[in-house]
């Protein structure tokens, strides 16, 4: 829904805003992404539903949802491609650094800097703030944080409202600086990598950021493959799955390792 509403916003209010239109459409796809997470948040928090089988069940209506909205707002299968994209950014004094700068300064992203500096502040929070301490603790123990006096259900869902506005957010970065628009391959897998990426850093947010860059490249495999001589023989099908069998290998080797939250994805009912 992120990148759905992200490529919406920014087709409609492009010649408003301009070259400010992509980051806007962020907010939008944060705050839709976040609306849309209230569901799950309700129907696993509230109701109390299976976790698994909530996020199947929204996971398969976003995509039918989006692509039926699109249809009915443009009357075809998919959106137009964007006018205002994130393109690349040259770091000014570190893109003229001689071999390091045409490596990792130039012509580069700039989101993907953002992302790794947002996974040290998401540490941060997490790991030595007093709300990422309570929020933690509710996934860990939410009994004897409730003892303490910790609203768990609040926590809850304010948890869930958050991975639904970075989710939203990230939905809306892969629309506008990869995809360019909006269909229904847009978004299909990504998501389910970064859960991947999450268990092979440990539910650490700087572990999960260096994972990430392990599946990224992995992925621009697919696309460079062909201009590395060691790969040039290889398929080129065989590089675009590398990264979902990257995922299911590394769920093999390092699920029973990781320690995921002890009440992570069960339900809590406030003692009486």
């Amino acid at each position: 829904m992120g990148a759905f509403s992200g490529v919406v916003f920014n087709l409609e209010f492009a010649e408003q805003f301009g070259a400010a239109t992509p980051w806007l459409s962020l907010l939008v796809a944060g705050l839709v992404g976040g609306l849309f997470s209230i569901i799950h948040a309700a129907a696993t928090v509230h109701f109390r539903a299976d976790h698994v089988v909530s996020g199947t069940v929204l996971n398969l209506m976003a995509p039918a949802l989006a692509v039926f909205l699109v249809k009915v707002l443009y009357n075809k299968g998919q959106t137009d491609n964007l006018s205002q994209t994130f393109g690349r950014f040259d770091f000014p004094v570190l893109a003229n650094i001689p071999v390091i700068g045409d490596i990792f300064f130039k012509s580069t992203s700039l989101l993907g800097y953002l992302a790794i500096a947002f996974s040290f502040l998401a540490w941060f929070i997490l790991f030595k703030t007093r709300f990422g301490l309570r929020l933690r603790s509710v996934g860990e123990h939410p009994q004897a944080a409730d003892t303490l006096g910790i609203n768990v259900y609040k926590m809850r869902y304010l948890g869930v409202i958050i991975s639904g506005f970075l989710g939203g957010i990230g939905g809306a970065i892969y629309a506008q600086s990869i995809s360019v628009n909006f269909s229904v391959t847009t978004i299909v897998g990504p998501g389910f990598i970064a859960l991947a990426a999450m268990i092979f850093g440990k539910w650490n947010p700087i572990g999960a950021m260096l994972s990430s860059l392990f599946f990224g490249l992995s992925q621009s495999l697919a696309v460079i493959g062909s201009q590395l001589p060691f790969l040039q023989g290889v398929p080129a099908v065989y590089l675009q799955i590398a990264p979902y069998v990257l995922t299911i290998l590394v769920l093999a080797a390092f699920f029973g390792k990781a320690v995921a939250p002890k009440a992570d994805g069960i339900n809590y009912i406030k003692s009486k």
